[in-house]
């Protein structure tokens, strides 16, 4: 495997690695998808990490798309809404959550949010996506309605486009590469793959993004992409960074429950140690 972190940030917007200011901490954890045993199994495991580390600052980011596609959507945003009661949590709106909250408003966009995991989404809640599918729009609504709690919608209007941190932005999708950081667009913000998975050059900080399932984490010049699809998968992965260290922490399911992945991520030998080929 190529070395990605030494070459890591050898581009004009940051020289050497990227760092968070003194005395901050920041968890970012990749889409969640419903997958509420995971993120339970996760959080925990971040809260003893921190409580173990030297104080500081810390932000947890959930970089966005918690619902759809896996089995409790409702679940994920519940526990999300506890948790922010407890710490600094931070979350991004993802498309998924756009498209969520879309389909309150239109019967096209309801159709498409059944085709990209809407279908579980409603189950959670008590919903049947075939059953709903051929009403007339009013109807579905009605249901919709009576079956989202409005506190949950409040919840997914509260979430951010982008957060910035020293030397790192947090997205949900990604950035244009030839917008500059302070014009960039929420839409593709959420949405984005070209040109943006394929640009090489500096993009003026390094990005921290979810979106684009991978097999394993993806570390490169000038961005980090942690969606590691954990609603097929069985495998969440959180992002740590403090000062110019990073480490990743996974959360994976196995024969025998869900167990930790815990390793430093300072150089491409600690990565292949926890996220070996055959994933």
């Amino acid at each position: 495997m190529v070395n990605l972190f030494n070459k890591l940030f050898r581009s004009g917007g940051v020289r050497g690695r990227p760092s968070l200011p003194p005395g901050r901490r920041v968890y970012a954890i990749g889409d969640i998808h419903g997958r509420l045993d995971l993120l339970s199994t996760l959080a925990d495991a971040i809260d003893r990490d921190d409580r173990a580390a030297e104080e500081a600052e810390t932000t947890i980011i959930l970089l966005g798309d918690l619902v759809d596609r896996g089995p409790d959507s409702r679940g994920v945003l519940e526990f999300a809404r506890n948790w922010s009661q407890l710490c600094d949590l931070r979350i991004l709106l993802g498309n998924h959550e756009e498209m969520f909250l879309n389909a309150f408003y239109e019967k096209g966009v309801f159709r498409g949010f059944l085709r990209f995991g809407g279908v579980q989404t409603l189950a959670s809640y008590g919903l049947d996506a075939e059953q709903m599918i051929d009403m007339d729009f009013p109807e579905i609504k009605h249901r919709l309605t009576r079956a989202v709690p409005k506190s949950d919608r409040v919840f997914m209007h509260s979430f951010e486009h982008s957060i910035r941190m020293g030397d790192y932005l947090f997205v949900h999708a990604g950035i244009h590469p030839k917008v500059p950081l302070d014009q960039q667009d929420d839409h593709d913000c959420r949405w984005i793959r070209e040109p943006f998975l394929s640009h090489k050059g500096d993009l003026g900080c390094m990005v921290v993004h979810g979106h684009t399932v991978k097999a394993q984490p993806e570390l490169c010049d000038h961005r980090i992409g942690i969606d590691t699809g954990a609603y097929e998968s069985g495998l969440l992965t959180a992002l740590r960074l403090e000062g110019t260290d990073r480490r990743l922490i996974q959360a994976e399911e196995r024969d025998s429950g869900i167990g930790i992945r815990n390793v430093p991520a300072n150089s491409a030998e600690d990565f292949e140690l926890l996220v070996p080929e055959s994933l």
